[in-house]
């Protein structure tokens, strides 16, 4: 039982000034109502006035998203095994806003990496909460996955990341750590192009005709694929990107058709210097574009509205940004004022004079609003310089370099770690 009671000092003073007062009567009615009888039965609490269902889950949604938005990031594993509410609202795009303005998620860099032993996993925080970025080593997928060894594709939705395999697929919460199956695609595929859109998995390209000219849309909600368009040309190799409700397939290889003539030669030069982009909501296929020069387009991702393509030209590296933003003036195909327009950027630095082949493979990765990860995930540049004859060195397995959009510059990241080789990437909120 719990008791109201004054403070001694208080009916001390109350005493002192009733007694010196010309007026106690009224003084005295007045203090009486700010210190009541503590001997009056409505001030005693007795714990059939309290209410048991006033609890935290007793909150609406909005309220208990300010609370749980504000547990630090070790408690994040914790509260998702609290009970299903809680499990969706951690997931859900409101949670991982707010945990954005108070600054308690950061964006961090995902490499994945299949061996005989499992899936490893190597983290990288941008930015760093220690003074040197490093990377965080795991092994969290105890799975021997035969299709995750030719290179899958990974893409992110909130902390949720999709490992997408020729003909399996995983979900690995970079929150929980938990791996769960799903549902492969419809069509076994390598070497394709995806992205997501609207919460929604797309995909495109990659093996054979009847595949590649597939495009494939997968409900994260209800665990289904489906096909929802047909290219205009059929890639192999294709990189996936997406922006503004757009799905951009971009490079690759022409898949079918001649190829031993003159013409055949040409128009496999088109598919790997150019992109096709594809509108999601008005399932229509906007007009194709092709970088400015041509090449072979190497690595490529979307950050802050634009997409970053990195592409060779025989013994040079060019890199360029593709403004993809159609939302900013208006709607509508071509409607905001830079869409469409190509900048070249600054290359990254790496050694002049130097002959990109097959043995070596890059990863780009759009990471937060200002950054762009590139990523050596197979091959090592010395070894091209080695065979070439040159004597320069420092470009060794797993190099990683990171170009600030904002400021224009390139710097060197940290290198991957030696178990991390044929790795993919993908960018999440952690």
């Amino acid at each position: 039982m719990f008791i109201y009671s004054p403070f001694d000092a208080a009916d001390h003073k109350l005493q002192i000034f009733m007694s010196e007062s010309c007026n106690s009567r009224h003084f005295s009615w007045l203090m009486k109502s700010c210190f009541p009888n503590p001997n009056h039965k409505s001030l005693i609490i007795t714990p059939q006035h309290l209410n048991p269902t006033l609890t935290l889950s007793s909150l609406p949604d909005d309220l208990l998203l300010e609370c749980l938005s504000r547990v630090p990031s070790s408690s994040l594993p914790s509260l998702s095994l609290v009970c299903r509410r809680w499990f969706y609202l951690i997931l859900s795009p409101s949670f991982i806003l707010l945990r954005r303005q108070l600054r308690l998620s950061h964006p961090s860099l995902f490499a994945f990496s299949p061996s005989l032993s499992g899936v490893f996993s190597a983290t990288l925080s941008f930015p760093s909460p220690r003074p040197a970025a490093t990377w965080d080593l795991s092994l969290c997928l105890p799975i021997n996955t035969a299709s995750l060894h030719s290179l899958p594709r990974l893409v992110s939705i909130g902390p949720r990341i999709y490992i997408i395999g020729r003909n399996s697929m995983l979900r690995y919460n970079a929150w929980t750590h938990h791996v769960t199956a799903k549902s492969p695609m419809l069509f076994p595929r390598k070497k394709f192009a995806a992205a997501v859109v609207s919460n929604k998995i797309y995909v495109a390209g990659g093996g054979g005709s009847r595949a590649a000219s597939a495009v494939e849309e997968y409900d994260p909600e209800t665990d289904t694929w489906r096909v929802v368009a047909y290219s205009q040309r059929m890639r192999y190799g294709c990189i996936g990107a997406a922006v503004d409700g757009v799905f951009y397939v971009i490079g690759g290889l022409k898949i079918g058709g001649a190829s031993g003539n003159g013409a055949g030669g040409i128009e496999a030069h088109v598919y790997a210097s150019s992109m096709d982009l594809y509108d999601v909501e008005a399932r229509v296929w906007l007009r194709s574009r092709a970088v400015p020069g041509g090449g072979c387009v190497v690595a490529a991702c979307a950050v802050a509205g634009y997409v970053y393509v990195l592409t060779s030209h025989v013994v040079e590296l060019s890199f360029w940004r593709f403004d993809a933003r159609r939302k900013c003036g208006g709607g509508g195909d071509d409607s905001s004022e830079g869409f469409g327009e190509w900048c070249k950027m600054k290359s990254p630095p790496m050694p002049t004079q130097i002959r990109l082949d097959g043995t070596v493979r890059f990863c780009c990765v759009g990471v937060g609003d200002n950054k762009v990860i590139l990523v050596q995930v197979v091959g090592c540049i010395d070894d091209l310089l080695r065979r070439s004859g040159r004597s320069q060195r420092g470009f060794k397995d797993g190099l990683v370099l990171v170009y600030d959009s904002g400021g224009g510059e390139w710097s060197r990241g940290p290198d991957l770690p030696e178990v991390i080789r044929r790795a993919a990437c993908v960018s999440v909120e952690c």
